[in-house]
């Protein structure tokens, strides 16, 4: 049957309904009026009820159209609604007063009262008893149905919209078992007929006792420190784990079942996001020139996104990998169609395709994200981690500074801190290089020092993501190697934050809070994939590699901290170095890079004398 006849029929349905509603109310409040006996009922008041019936009918379903009695959807019908219906037999009842008293017909007044109170009751009934019944029925639908049985965590107002969605849809396939909360006052009442049953160190039990499929965290204004203490303990049964993204949705009221998502590493960090001043970026970013070296990268890709977001006059992505290139080249045309963007493939180790593009195009601000950075790879070929990251730097920083650039913004790394790699070597050396240009151009130059970057290419949560799919063995190279990890977002937000704040020669740190268990990160992810560690997917240890430590630090010993007006930024103070000497040191490097000779360690550690040269076995 069509859409439209059905709810034409169900219009007429509940309009006949009414009139019997109507019909009754007008009988009910005469009889009340005379103890329930149609004897002691005065004729005159029959026949002024009789008299105006028909007018009544009419004025009170024209009300009733008017209050949109007949437009509601009332297997969702609210507090609104009811009182939409309140209202309107209130109106009733007045029109009623009026209209009797004009067409001079008199009724005890105590029959308005229990009139407006019988109509009131009977609607009311009627439309709720519609929502209850279906209710009923979907809900035996469901008993019926596979269904997952679900704990809600937090009975707020977030919970409270999530509960009321699942159990008044016939659509979602999960029932709400028990709903989990920490405020001692709630635990044994009820929320929307299902019972807080304890606090978040029950839901352990609460899950096996109630056979939970899923649970769902609705605590969504609840620090990242308490989220990610309730969700650890989540991660000891084996249930599905959800939850809200953040508390926007609740300020917003975009609170639905459709909103949640599944639990992401990123939950568990137990590190309050990083915030950045974003209209100090806009300013900066603004009308500006930028290029971005390694752009198709993890960093890079998301630097073009934000910095598009910003207002630039032209954005210049330049990358030797031209998948990557192509891609960020295409998802930026799809969002910003107006942005004059240029992208070019070009290796930062060739001089002259570096300044020709600098000429060319003449960049404002510089971000330099071009870099090898799989520790591993480097250790087996030293001298392109030299020829790409010193030499690419060196290169990329001398054109800037030949052309104008007012600030060249370095992506540095934790490695870079005492390294025991060739990796973090080269990238202390490219540190020094920002140090020494800043000391001799107009060109302001600062280096980013952070983490770990959760996600990005090549690091260890996608790594351990398709190990997991492949179903394991999660490889883990010690049991007590301990990272500091970032996201994307917040590694770019740092390194814009940066270029705003450069006065030049400073290496800014991020307060990454505390270091992370690669071995408690592999747990964590085959817990949110489903799995338990070591029964369905084992984890095996297989040594730390080359030029791997147990622990990276962010800050060498003489560099000290310097606070900045974001809190968790930290400026560290430049180390002083003889920076003729530092120039002589970069050509017999290059000489020695160039030639692939074996002695380019040896080099390395006479420029960074805190590299220790070694190979690690566990």
């Amino acid at each position: 049957m069509d859409g439209r006849i059905k709810l034409l029929i169900r219009r007429i349905a509940l309009i006949s309904y009414d009139v019997v509603a109507i019909f009754l109310s007008s009988a009910l409040g005469l009889l009340a009026r005379f103890e329930f006996s149609i004897n002691n009922i005065d004729a005159s008041y029959l026949n002024a009820v009789k008299d105006y019936f028909l007018i009544n009918v009419v004025v009170t379903i024209l009300i009733f159209i008017v209050m949109r009695l007949y437009n509601s959807l009332w297997q969702y019908a609210s507090v609104s609604e009811l009182e939409n219906v309140i209202i309107a037999c209130m109106l009733s009842a007045v029109t009623q007063i009026v209209g009797m008293h004009l067409m001079h017909r008199r009724v005890p007044i105590s029959f308005h009262f229990v009139y407006y109170v019988c109509l009131t009751v009977l609607v009311i009934g009627s439309r709720f008893l519609y929502r209850f019944l279906r209710n009923l029925i979907s809900g035996k639908q469901k008993q019926k149905q596979a269904v997952h049985r679900v704990m809600v965590v937090g009975a707020g107002d977030a919970g409270n919209v999530l509960v009321r969605e699942m159990t008044s849809s016939s659509f979602l396939q999960k029932k709400v078992c028990c709903i989990i909360d920490d405020d001692p006052l709630k635990i044994g009442s009820f929320f929307r007929g299902i019972e807080i049953v304890g606090s978040r160190q029950e839901i352990p039990a609460m899950a096996r006792k109630y056979d939970i499929n899923e649970i769902i965290v609705a605590m969504p204004s609840v620090s990242v420190q308490e989220r990610r203490e309730i969700l650890e303990i989540c991660q000891t049964t084996d249930c599905e784990l959800k939850m809200l993204p953040g508390m926007y949705q609740l300020i917003n009221g975009d609170v639905s079942v459709s909103r949640l998502r599944n639990v992401e590493i990123e939950d568990l960090l137990g590190r309050e996001p990083i915030r950045v001043d974003i209209t100090s970026i806009l300013d900066y970013v603004n009308g500006k020139v930028v290029m971005v070296t390694g752009g198709g990268g993890s960093i890079g890709s998301e630097l073009c996104r934000q910095i598009a977001e910003h207002g630039p006059k032209t954005l210049i992505i330049v990358d030797i990998y031209e998948n990557n290139a192509y891609e960020i080249q295409q998802e930026l045309r799809r969002r910003k169609p107006e942005l004059d963007l240029v992208v070019l493939i070009a290796s930062v180790r060739n001089t002259h395709r570096i300044e020709s593009i600098f000429e060319k195009y003449r960049p404002d601000i510089v971000y330099h994200a071009a870099a090898h950075k799989h520790v591993p790879l480097m250790e087996d070929s030293p001298n392109e981690a030299i020829k790409n990251n010193v030499f690419g730097t060196y290169k990329t920083a001398k054109a800037a500074v030949k052309y104008g650039a007012s600030r060249f913004v370095l992506i540095s790394t934790d490695k870079a801190v005492n390294p025991t790699n060739i990796m973090g070597a080269s990238k202390r050396i490219c540190e020094m290089i920002v140090q020494m240009m800043n000391g001799r151009s107009n060109t302001e130059f600062v280096a980013v020092r952070f983490g770990n970057v959760l996600g990005s290419n090549g690091s260890v949560i996608p790594l351990f993501k398709k190990q997991i799919e492949e179903g394991g063995p999660v490889t883990v190279t010690h049991p007590d190697i301990i990272r500091y990890f970032m996201t994307i977002p917040e590694a770019v937000s740092l390194v814009l934050q940066a270029g705003v704040m450069a006065k030049g020669g400073e290496i800014f740190i991020l307060d990454m809070g505390e270091p992370v268990k690669i071995l408690d990160l592999a747990k964590n992810l085959i817990r949110l994939s489903g799995y338990r560690p070591f029964e369905d997917i084992d984890i095996k240890f297989t040594g730390l590699r080359p030029g791997e430590k147990l622990y990276e630090e962010l800050l060498m010993a003489e560099e000290g901290m310097k606070e900045t007006p974001n809190k968790l930024i930290h400026i560290g103070k430049p180390i002083e170095f003889d920076e003729d000497l530092f120039s002589q040191q970069l050509d017999e490097l290059m000489l020695l890079a160039n030639s692939d000779s074996e002695l380019v360690r040896q080099k390395v550690r006479e420029i960074v004398p805190t590299y220790v040269i070694k190979r690690n076995e566990y």
